[in-house]
């Protein structure tokens, strides 16, 4: 068993693609006067018992905008196939930014295109993160609104009993079977996927060395290559879901629900 980690070192790591495929560009729209991208570093900056807060992208605009709203940029390849595989690749750089080794130090993957993000949720990673004595791989999970429950937007996740979760998929999960699919959230509690991921960071520099998963590539997925390789995903729950900005619908609900 580890030690216990008392005052870990933790640092967050907003990969930013700017040609996303559903809605290009859409870190830089503009949301209460913000770019979307600076809002989620700001609320980042704001949880406590974070060391840094970074940047890593291919794109030489967000660059730029990082560096004027005063963050860290770290350059990474822009044949990285996932937010996850990015990290990876400046993993021994984010360690740095941290402070720490890289067995003891969090790197907290939050995407780019959640401008609404409550920074108690990355708290509430740390806190878990020492409770459990250094886990490798960790992410919140909410319960599922019924209206969402067959939107395939919405990425649910089939937990254990001890929590770990046992897949993520765009279906709902468990199938009911006899049960009219309307009424399945009337006998179970359906998780939802908030997009974060707390990695040990020497469990993270080890994604390049994970096979491809199968699922992963139908699902588009990424967290289910860690399924796959026998990497545990222990959830922890949290009381609501951050908007994830895909489409312009969505953009324009983050507006309406940004104004003050």
């Amino acid at each position: 068993m580890t030690d216990p980690v008392r005052d870990p070192c933790v640092v967050v790591a907003v990969p930013a693609r700017l040609e996303s495929a559903r809605l290009p560009g859409k870190l830089l729209a503009d949301i209460a006067g913000k770019p979307m991208l600076q809002h989620v570093l700001e609320r980042c900056r704001q949880a406590r018992g974070v060391a840094a807060v970074v940047v890593c992208t291919d794109s030489d605009q967000v660059r730029a905008g990082a560096a004027a709203w005063g963050f860290p940029v770290l350059m990474t390849s822009a044949s990285c196939r996932s937010g996850s595989e990015r990290l990876a690749s400046v993993v021994e750089q984010l360690v740095a930014a941290a402070g720490g080794l890289p067995a003891e130090t969090l790197v907290i993957n939050v995407q780019g295109d959640q401008p609404l993000l409550d920074p108690g949720i990355i708290e509430a990673m740390v806190a878990q993160f020492v409770a459990l004595e250094r886990p490798p791989v960790l992410t919140p999970v909410y319960p599922l609104a019924a209206d969402k429950l067959h939107d395939p937007n919405v990425v649910k996740v089939l937990r254990a009993g001890d929590g770990r979760a046992i897949t993520f998929s765009r279906s709902a999960l468990p199938h009911l079977r006899g049960v009219p699919p309307e009424q399945w959230a009337d006998h179970t509690t359906y998780w939802g996927h908030v997009g974060l991921y707390g990695y040990r960071a020497d469990v993270l520099a080890g994604w390049m060395a994970l096979p491809v998963s199968p699922l992963e590539d139908l699902e588009k997925l990424e967290q289910l290559r860690l399924i796959d390789a026998g990497i545990p995903l222990l959830t922890f729950v949290v009381d609501q879901d951050c908007l994830s900005v895909d489409t312009p619908e969505q953009l324009e609900q983050a507006r309406d629900l940004a104004q003050p």
